[in-house]
């Protein structure tokens, strides 16, 4: 048989991932079996077993790729209303609801919010968050600051303080029935954007 180049096995890699995600997603940790995830990468188990060595380790590099997805569409939303009104303010807004949206929407909820902290452990999982929504946090208080746009607080304790606030809240509409969801999402956001309002300088 050929050797597999590392292109071929990047790819196939990346085709469990994704069939892995979808079942984690639909099915949750528990109820998902590394048997179900090759049949629907179409691999066989040895090849899942080959890049990825257990159904934690698999589900970890799941929960990493969710983290930096929603840190993906974070940045995406507030780019989007920065240069929509010239305001870095907006954009930083923009960032932190696209954080709430996403993380308690029904594709990621149940792997960030749910699985993610039981499979890995919080330690495992605040690292993940830190290097992705984190950083992402940290960026934008750092580029208002220089825009003279926050208000003088200690920058990495009020990234600790608005990290915590969104991750509860994040949990917190994930928790609600699915009927109410939506409105749990508005609630929250309205009350964070009070929060935020106290750490706004200059024109409000």
């Amino acid at each position: 048989m050929p050797r597999r180049t590392k292109a071929e096995s990047e790819a196939t890699a990346s085709t469990v991932l994704t069939a892995a995600r979808d079942l984690f997603a639909a099915d949750g940790y528990a109820d998902v079996g590394l048997e179900q995830v090759a049949a629907a990468a179409g691999v066989t188990r040895g090849a899942v077993y080959h890049h990825y060595g257990s159904k934690q380790r698999l589900f970890a590099a799941v929960l990493e790729r969710a983290h930096s997805d929603v840190a993906g569409a974070v940045a995406d939303s507030a780019e989007r209303a920065r240069t929509a009104s010239g305001d870095a303010w907006d954009g930083f807004e923009a960032g932190c609801r696209a954080f709430l949206e996403v993380s308690s929407s029904a594709p990621t909820r149940r792997i960030l919010l749910i699985d993610g902290p039981a499979v890995v452990g919080w330690d495992a999982w605040r690292e993940y968050d830190a290097a992705a929504s984190g950083r992402s946090l940290e960026q934008g208080l750092r580029e208002l600051a220089e825009l003279d746009r926050l208000a003088t607080v200690p920058r990495a304790a009020t990234a600790a303080l608005l990290s915590g606030a969104m991750n509860e809240a994040a949990l917190w509409i994930a928790s609600r029935p699915a009927p109410r969801r939506r409105q749990a999402l508005e609630e929250a956001w309205s009350t964070l954007r009070v929060l935020l309002t106290g750490l706004r300088a200059g024109p409000r």
